[in-house]
Formats: C-alpha cells, sequence, structure tokens
C-alpha cells in the first residue's frame, strides 16, 4: 500500500531521506542512476518513486541516457528543490567534479532549508491559533450584542421586537463549529505528523459514536431514559454536596442535558484515546532513541565488527525505554538468520513513526550495497540526530499552546454564562422572544453547543502540538469536562457577583 505524504513543497517531506540514502549509496559506489533504480521499490517514498520510475523508464524504455533523463525530469517535476539536486548532479558529472563531495554538501544544504521551514512552520502555527481565538473572540462578542439587543429595554428602545433567538442558535450551533473546521483544515496544511497508517485509531470512535447518538435519541424521545439519568444525576448532586461541601457547584439536574452529552462526547473520544496513547507512546520513545542507536551501530562497526553483530551490540545498551523491545524482536530475529529485508517488514507492522521507519530502511540499504561501511553509516548517525533534534524542537516549542484551549473555554463557559444571566434573570433585560417555553431548557441548549464546541476544538489543539487530529481525542475529553465544570461553578461565580451589586 503507497502512503501519501502532502507537502506544499511537492515531496518536501521525503526529499531530504531520499538525498541521504543517494548520498550514502554514493559513498558506497553506486552511482545516483542505479540508486533510482533502487528506490522504485520504496513506498515510504511516494514522490520519489514516481520520479525514479520517470527516469528509469526513459533510460531503459526510449534508450535515453541517464543524465539526459535526469535533465528532463529536472526541468519536468512539480519540486524545484528537487530539480536544482538533478540540475546540479548533471553539472556535477559533466564538469568532472567530485559526485560525492556534490552529494554531501547538498544534503547538508536541505537539512539546513528543512531546519528554516521548521522553524517558519512554528511561527504560522503560532499565528494560526492566535488567529482561531481571536475569530472565536469575534464570534462571541456578537453573541453577546444579539443577546443584549433581543432584551426587552433594547426593544422599547428601538421602538420594534427583535427576536434574536436564531441568531444565537446560529453562532453557537453554526458558526463556532464551522470556525473550528476551517482552521482545523489550515492546521492540517500547516502541520504534518510522524505517524502513517493509524486509520484503526479513528475507526474505533465509529461504533462509540453510533451507540451515543442512540442514548442522545433516548434521552430526548423516551421519558423512561430521560428519568433514569435525572435519577443518576441527582444522586451524584448529593455525593458531590457531602463531599465537597466547600464547593458550591451549579444544580445539576438543570445541566442534565449537557451531563449527557459531555458523557456520550467522552465516551466516542476514549477508546481512540487509549488506542493513540499507547501508538504514540512507543514511536515517540522510537524517534528519540533511534538517532543513538544508529549512532552506536556507527561506533560499533567502526570497531571492525560486522554490520549484524554491530546491531546486536548497539541494541544491548540500557537507555532506549519502550523501544527496547522493538529492538530485542530485531536482535532474535537476526540471531535466527532472518534477512534484514524480512525484519524490516515485520518493523512496519511494529512501528508506526514514518522517520524511524525511513531510518532503518536507509540502514538495511547502506549494509545491503555496501556492507554497512563506518563512514556512511556515521553520516547516517549524523543526520537522523539533526532529523530528531528538528521534530523535537517543533513539539517543545509548540506545547505551551496546548493551555490556550483551557484558558479560552473558561472565559468562554464565564460570558456565556453571565451574559445569560443578565438577559434572562433582570427585569429590565428580558429576552423579548423565545422559542423554549422556560429559561431552564434555553439554558440546557446553550450549554450542549458551548461543550461541544470546546470538545471540536481538541482536534484542532492536537493537531496544532502533535501533528495528529488522533491526538485531539484526549484534549477533546480534557476541554468538554473543563467546558461543563466551568459552566457549573460560572453559575455560582455570577450570583456571587450579582449579590455583591
Amino acid at each position: 500500500m503507497k502512503l501519501r505524504l502532502r507537502s506544499k513543497e511537492a515531496g518536501g517531506d521525503e526529499l531530504p531521506f531520499a538525498f541521504m540514502l543517494i548520498t550514502l549509496m554514493a559513498s558506497c559506489g553506486i552511482s545516483p542512476y542505479e540508486s533510482f533504480k533502487r528506490l522504485r521499490f520504496i513506498d515510504l517514498l511516494p514522490f520519489i518513486q514516481k520520479e525514479s520510475n520517470e527516469i528509469v523508464r526513459k533510460v531503459e524504455v526510449l534508450n535515453v541516457d541517464p543524465l539526459s533523463a535526469m535533465q528532463e525530469r529536472a526541468e519536468a517535476t512539480e519540486s524545484e528543490i528537487y530539480g536544482d539536486f538533478l540540475r546540479g548532479y548533471i553539472s556535477t558529472v559533466k564538469s568532472g567534479g567530485s559526485v560525492t563531495s556534490y552529494l554531501k554538501s547538498k544534503l547538508r544544504s536541505i537539512f539546513d532549508i528543512r531546519a528554516a521551514a521548521a522553524a517558519r512552520s512554528i511561527e504560522r502555527l503560532e499565528t494560526l491559533v492566535e488567529a482561531y481565538m481571536a475569530a472565536l473572540l469575534v464570534l462571541l462578542s456578537i453573541y453577546i450584542l444579539v443577546a443584549v439587543v433581543s432584551s426587552a429595554s433594547f426593544s422599547a428602545t428601538l421602538g420594534f421586537n427583535f427576536n434574536g433567538q436564531i441568531f444565537v442558535y446560529i453562532i453557537l450551533f453554526v458558526f463556532m463549529p464551522m470556525v473550528s473546521i476551517i482552521f482545523m483544515a489550515f492546521a492540517n496544511s500547516a502541520r504534518k505528523s510522524t505517524l502513517i497508517n493509524i486509520r484503526r485509531v479513528y475507526l474505533k470512535a465509529i461504533p462509540f459514536a453510533i451507540l451515543s447518538l442512540a442514548i442522545l435519541a433516548g434521552t430526548f424521545l423516551v421519558p423512561e431514559v430521560r428519568a433514569i439519568f435525572v435519577s443518576s444525576i441527582s444522586s451524584l448532586q448529593k455525593i458531590l454536596d457531602n463531599l465537597l461541601p466547600f464547593i458550591q457547584i451549579g444544580s445539576l439536574l438543570d445541566y442534565v442535558v449537557p451531563i449527557i452529552v459531555v458523557m456520550c462526547l467522552s465516551l466516542i473520544s476514549l477508546f481512540p484515546m487509549i488506542e493513540y496513547s499507547r501508538i504514540i507512546k512507543i514511536n515517540i520513545k522510537a524517534e528519540e532513541s533511534m538517532p543513538s542507536f544508529l549512532r552506536d551501530v556507527s561506533e560499533n562497526r567502526k570497531t571492525g565488527m560486522s554490520p549484524e553483530k554491530s546491531i546486536v551490540q548497539a541494541a544491548a545498551r540500557r537507555g532506549y525505554g519502550s523501544f527496547t523491545k522493538i529492538l530485542q524482536r530485531i536482535v532474535n530475529q537476526i540471531e535466527w538468520g532472518v534477512s534484514l529485508k524480512k525484519i524490516y517488514m515485520d518493523l512496519r507492522d511494529k512501528l508506526q513513526s514514518w522517520p524511524v521507519l525511513m531510518n532503518f530502511l536507509i540502514l538495511i540499504e547502506t549494509i545491503e550495497v555496501g556492507g554497512g561501511s563506518s563512514e556512511a553509516l556515521d553520516l547516517l548517525a549524523a543526520y537522523s540526530e539533526k532529523i530528531r533534534d528538528i521534530e523535537k524542537n517543533k513539539r517543545e516549542m509548540l506545547r505551551p499552546y496546548v493551555v490556550l484551549p483551557f484558558i479560552w473555554t473558561v472565559l468562554m463557559a464565564l460570558t456565556f454564562t453571565f451574559t445569560f444571566y443578565v438577559v434572562t434573570h433582570l427585569p429590565i433585560m428580558r429576552i423579548s422572544g423565545s422559542i423554549f417555553p422556560t429559561v431552564e431548557s434555553q439554558l440546557a441548549i446553550f450549554s450542549c453547543a458551548i461543550v461541544f464546541h470546546s470538545w471540536l476544538s481538541g482536534f484542532f489543539t492536537g493537531k496544532v502540538t502533535q501533528g495528529s487530529f488522533a491526538a485531539g481525542f484526549k484534549y477533546s475529553i480534557l476541554l468538554a469536562v473543563t467546558a461543563l465544570v466551568s459552566l457549573l461553578l460560572s453559575q455560582n461565580v455570577i450570583d456571587l457577583l450579582m449579590g455583591l451589586l
């Protein structure tokens, strides 16, 4: 199965690894054209695989010489960096220069470009988060304006009745989720995950989404089901009042529907969150440990050990954490005489980290085509360390932005509760029209909108901070619960403020 890796620069994520592979093969005496012939079978590099097929097709089928075929692809390719790489190689060969020196120089250049691009991407993501918060602030301001203008006092001043209820529904149920979805699309193009083949994480949410819809439908359509929830929440209220007498929370019976919505949304996210946590735990550790492992392999190879023995010796070192089990499995397979290709295919079933799989693939190719020379392995270790540092730096710089959605959720709940209190409880500010028969039903419906939006924001947070929407399952649960707790506590904060006034 071919893997799709999107980038603004065509093949941008693949080029550093492809150039590294070509450079390592060149240091082992393999020409770039022969490297392209081998790259045709690497599905982890779909863009390079496509380009390699084109070059080999022109040479093998159309009898075009390799340099001419590369020149044609340099002019036709979508990637400017890749085209420049080919033109530079052609120029080096024609001028009689050192191909290996050119390839190493180009490899250093593309990693410098990648590091600069990573820094720029962090700035773009920071701007994106700030813009997202600003857009939500604007929508919240519009909600306040519509709610106040809908009040009886303003209607009397304007000389006509303005029922803004429908506009409030549109803002809370349409515009706010739409803004989140739009910004998630932007984040998807700006932040890429290092994980591949994690569809099963999303598939785990489907049956629980169906179950949650059935629970919600039963709550609204079947009185007996609703009565069960009301009874359970009433009992929970008594337990909380006894356990936490010093904390005055709002009446849970006013938030029966929001509580059920939080439970259903949490149910949807819970099992995908557990599955993703299991995947990310071992893959992140593998990404952090792989460069150190390659460095150990390189140092062992310098002592004269065979490539396989170097791998076995490197895997024996402590400090790899959960990645140790994977390395031990590799060691056992080597001792059983399993080929490196088969070991790699087994590794693809155990790991989903694209950089780790690429590094291991490059290690295998280096051993197979050049016997695993210490110079080539040292070069691989050096550049894998650079890749790790780039990704680690990106995660560390984006980590503080996890806090912002929680701050926004608390402020949104407090502002919503205050506005709702003003327009429904003060006599001069009564809403001049209502679709729902009671204030409590309006409070429940609007609270559900706040909770759902907070849950949805979790996926934006996960994408920005960790590069994957699957990481958002954890944040979605936390934000939905934070929204509900904030709504419960903010009701008492508003009552206190109004009492002081």
